[in-house]
């Protein structure tokens, strides 16, 4: 079965950076939309970025455009998010994701990691 697993996160002070990453296998990665996602307790899932197979075509939530950066490697099967100039309101549990193009659910999701940003 196809899996994605995650590494990065964790406390960070507002303005500052952090990068997550995101290693899949199992399955057929380079044909797959790749996401990253954020869940704060009581509050719906956020898409905050997605990338497709080839790297043409990438896509940000209006709070974090700008400052997030979405990539993605088909050699090494990995997608990174790079965060900056980050804040407080970025709090939350981040997920990655893979779907396939054209269907309506993730076939896939990362186990989750969390990023705090507080003085």
């Amino acid at each position: 079965q196809g899996q994605l697993v995650q590494s990065g996160g964790g406390l960070v002070q507002p303005g500052g950076s952090l990068r997550l990453s995101c290693a899949a296998s199992g399955f057929t990665f380079s044909i797959y939309d790749l996401s990253w996602h954020r869940q704060v307790p009581g509050k719906e899932r956020e898409l905050v970025a997605v990338i497709t197979p080839t790297e043409d075509s990438t896509d940000y939530a209006d709070s974090v455009k700008g400052r997030f950066a979405i990539s993605r490697d088909n050699d090494k099967n990995t997608v990174s998010l790079e965060m900056n100039r980050l804040k407080p309101e970025d709090t939350a549990i981040y997920y990655c994701g893979a779907k396939m193009v054209g269907f309506r659910g993730y076939s896939y999701w990362g186990q989750g990691t969390q990023v705090t940003v507080s003085s």
